[in-house]
C-alpha cells in the first residue's frame, strides 16, 4: 500500500532527526568529558546530513505517486551519505584498529560540527527541499487535470510537512548566523534555542504525518524539468502493479486561436456535452480524465485541451460543476425533504461534505444552506 510505503520513509526521516539531536543531548549528559563516551561521539556520526535531504525527497514522492518506486536511480542521490559514512569508518579503522591513537580524527573537535560538512549538508537539504516542493506545485497543477475529486487528494499535509522542514533549516541558519556575528552565543550551550525549536517542529511533523494518510489511485511520471509531458501510467488491471501502457497529458492547456484549434474545439464540445448531460458520468465519484477519454475513444492530453479551452475551466472544476447543477437541480425538485444534503451530493457524484461545500460556494458564491434558504 501507498500509505505503508510513505510510512517507512517518514520513520526514517524521523530517525535522522533523533540522531541529529543526539550530540547535543548526550553532550549535556557529560559526554564529550570523559572518555570511553568522548570517542564514541567523536567516532560516530550521528549527523546524517547527505541522507535527510533525499529522504524527504522520498517521503514526498511516496505520499503523492503510488508508482514511485526506489530503485537504481535513487541510490544515486544516497551517495554523499553513502561516501561519508565510508570515510567514517576508514577513520575508525585507522585510529582505533591500525595506529591505536589519534590519526585521522584530531580529538578536540566532533567532526560533526565541521564547517564543510555542515555548510555543505544545509545546502543538500536546502536543494532537496526545493526539489520537493516543485515535485508537490506540478502534482497539485496536474492533478486537477486528470481527476474529478482533486479536492480529497490535494494532499495539503505535504505542504505543512515541506513548510515544516523549512523552518528546521531557518532556524539552523539563525543559529549559524548568531554563532559567527555574535562570538558569545558561538557554542553548544547557548544553541538551546534551536534545538527546543527543532524538537516542537519534530513532534509537529511525527504526530502529524502518521495521522495525514491518504490513497492516491492515479500513477504517473513527471518532469521536473518542465511543465510537461506527464505520463500517466496504466495498471493492467485494478491492484495490479504498475504497466508502462502510458498516456501522455499535456499540461500547458493556455488558449489559441488558431482556427483549425477553434474548429476542434466546436467539433469535441458537443460530445463531451452529450455525454455528462445524458449518460450523467459525473455521478461517478472517481471519474479520472482518463475513463472519460476512453469513453468518448480520444486521448486524455486532447481531452483536457478542450475542456480548458472550450469550458474554460479543468478537468476538476468542469465535472464539479456539473455536479453542483444537479444537485441545485433536485433541490428544486424538493428532494431535500426525502433525504439529506450530503446524501444528494453524495448522488451526484460527490465523495465528501467538504469537498461539496467547496464547490458548491466556488459556483453559487453561497453554503448550499443559504442557497436553499433564499429558493
Amino acid at each position: 500500500m501507498n500509505e505503508s510505503r510513505s510510512d517507512k520513509w517518514l520513520a526514517l526521516f524521523l530517525l535522522l532527526c533523533s540522531l541529529f539531536i543526539v550530540p547535543w543531548m548526550i553532550g549535556f549528559a557529560g559526554w564529550y568529558d570523559a572518555q570511553p563516551y568522548r570517542d564514541i561521539l567523536f567516532y560516530t556520526p550521528f549527523q546524517q546530513l547527505y541522507f535527510i535531504g533525499p529522504v524527504v525527497f522520498f517521503y514526498v514522492q511516496s505520499l503523492l505517486n503510488p508508482s514511485f518506486r526506489f530503485g537504481r536511480k535513487e541510490w544515486l542521490h544516497l551517495l554523499p551519505g553513502i561516501l561519508y559514512l565510508l570515510w567514517n569508518s576508514i577513520v575508525v579503522i585507522t585510529d582505533k584498529i591500525i595506529v591505536k591513537r589519534y590519526y585521522l580524527m584530531d580529538g578536540w573537535a566532533d567532526p560533526d560540527f565541521d564547517t564543510w560538512y555542515q555548510a555543505t549538508g544545509l545546502l543538500s537539504m536546502l536543494f532537496y527541499l526545493a526539489i520537493s516542493l516543485r515535485y508537490y506545485l506540478l502534482y497539485k497543477k496536474m492533478i486537477v487535470q486528470i481527476v474529478s475529486y482533486a479536492d480529497n487528494i490535494l494532499f495539503r499535509w505535504v505542504r505543512n510537512f515541506l513548510i515544516a522542514f523549512l523552518l528546521m533549516l531557518v532556524l539552523r541558519i539563525c543559529s549559524s548566523l548568531f554563532a559567527k556575528f555574535i562570538p558569545a552565543l558561538n557554542n553548544y550551550m547557548q544553541d538551546w534555542w534551536f534545538y527546543f525549536g527543532f524538537a516542537l517542529i519534530f513532534y509537529y511533523i511525527a504526530i502529524n504525518g502518521y495521522a495525514s494518510s491518504i490513497e492516491i489511485k492515479v500513477p504517473y511520471k513527471l518532469n521536473l524539468l518542465g511543465y510537461k509531458p506527464v505520463l500517466l501510467l496504466q495498471p493492467a488491471m485494478e491492484n495490479s502493479p504498475v504497466t508502462e501502457e502510458a498516456e501522455i497529458l499535456e499540461m500547458d492547456n493556455a488558449p489559441s486561436s488558431d482556427s483549425a484549434n477553434r474548429e476542434l474545439i466546436d467539433n469535441w464540445k458537443p460530445k463531451i456535452i452529450s455525454l455528462l448531460q445524458q449518460e450523467k458520468i459525473y455521478e461517478d465519484a472517481g471519474l479520472t480524465l482518463t475513463q472519460m477519454a476512453r469513453r468518448l475513444k480520444t486521448n486524455p492530453s486532447l481531452l483536457s485541451k478542450i475542456i480548458n479551452q472550450g469550458f474554460g475551466q479543468n478537468f476538476n472544476d468542469c465535472i464539479n460543476q456539473y455536479r453542483i447543477e444537479a444537485v441545485k437541480e433536485k433541490l428544486k425538485n424538493g428532494e431535500q425533504q426525502r433525504q439529506t444534503l450530503l446524501g444528494i451530493a453524495y448522488d451526484c457524484g460527490f465523495n465528501s461534505k467538504a469537498t461539496f461545500n467547496r464547490a458548491f460556494k466556488k459556483v453559487t458564491g453561497s453554503n448550499p444552506k443559504d442557497w436553499l434558504n433564499k429558493q
